[in-house]
């Protein structure tokens, strides 16, 4: 079963019992909104997208979870910033709260992204309050409505809740080398999730093969800092995922390992599921 806000969000959820899962893509969207007045190329502003990300966990409703995926692309707006992540430059006119720019926002990336990349302008100016604003209404607060009633109602409803946010990244260390790495988890040092959910993660990741780091270099940031709540029973870790395993980085066509990717993210997502199937108290430790 499906829920969508249009050009905003899909919320799939499973067709029977709800377990305590939830699993959000807020960066895979690619519906470029008419309004966004972007002057870099195309080509380039598509490699903010985490392309691909949610089909790659479109088996979590099948195993009782709830999937989130944002429709419209970070470089409009990222859920994934806090609210107050601007740079006052960016705005045309008085913004009428406080703004305390982060250290990604004055490199060009904050909530509303100054830079395409570095040394390429996403605008040939400023944006104006009004239209900064319409963003934030417009796309940013109802996916953090969402995510939040999700996690809340299920913890109600369970006493816990497991929150998986999902991204990728570009290639870490040579490809191949000993310096490597396939996925990231980050738990901002053990603060957003008990220890025990970021181990058991990895351990299933590794057990495939694959190459994990742990808050290495990504730690996690807006999404899993502001819903979780260990000692309550809510846990929230980041992953982040090499794009090299499933597509080209360039072109962001599938390549080969798509499949087999999706299919070892399954077991993943089985196995976490298992855990959330454990009485309370056991799932917790």
């Amino acid at each position: 079963m499906s829920f969508v806000i249009q050009d905003v969000l899909v919320r799939d959820d499973p067709a029977g019992d709800r377990l305590p899962l939830v699993f959000d893509s807020p960066h895979s969207g690619v519906l470029y909104p008419a309004d966004f007045g972007f002057v870099c190329p195309f080509s380039l502003l598509r490699q903010a997208e985490d392309t691909y990300v949610d089909e790659l966990f479109a088996a979590v409703p099948e195993k009782g979870g709830t999937l989130l995926a944002a429709l419209f692309p970070r470089s409009y707006v990222d859920v994934n910033r806090a609210l107050d992540d601007i740079e006052p430059e960016l705005i045309d006119g008085v913004w009428p709260w406080p703004l305390r720019p982060s250290e990604k926002s004055i490199a060009g990336m904050g909530l509303i992204r100054r830079l395409c990349r570095p040394g390429v302008p996403m605008y040939d100016g400023p944006l104006s309050v009004a239209h900064v604003a319409e963003r934030i209404e417009r796309y940013y607060r109802p996916y953090h409505e969402q995510l939040a009633r999700l996690l809340d109602d299920l913890h109600r409803s369970h006493g816990r809740v497991f929150h998986v946010n999902c991204h990728s990244m570009p290639t870490l260390g040579v490809p191949g080398g000993p310096d490597a790495v396939d996925f990231v988890l980050g738990d901002r040092d053990g603060t957003t999730c008990g220890p025990d959910f970021t181990r058991l993660v990895a351990d299933v990741l590794r057990g495939m093969g694959y190459r994990v780091r742990i808050n290495d270099p990504y730690k996690g940031v807006e999404l899993v800092r502001r819903y979780s709540n260990p000692a309550r029973g809510i846990h929230s870790l980041q992953l982040e995922i090499h794009r090299g395993l499933y597509m080209n980085e360039d072109t962001l066509e599938r390549n080969a390992g798509f499949e087999a990717l999706r299919a070892d993210l399954g077991v993943l997502i089985d196995t976490i599921a298992d855990r959330c199937l454990l009485p309370s108290a056991a799932a917790a430790e």
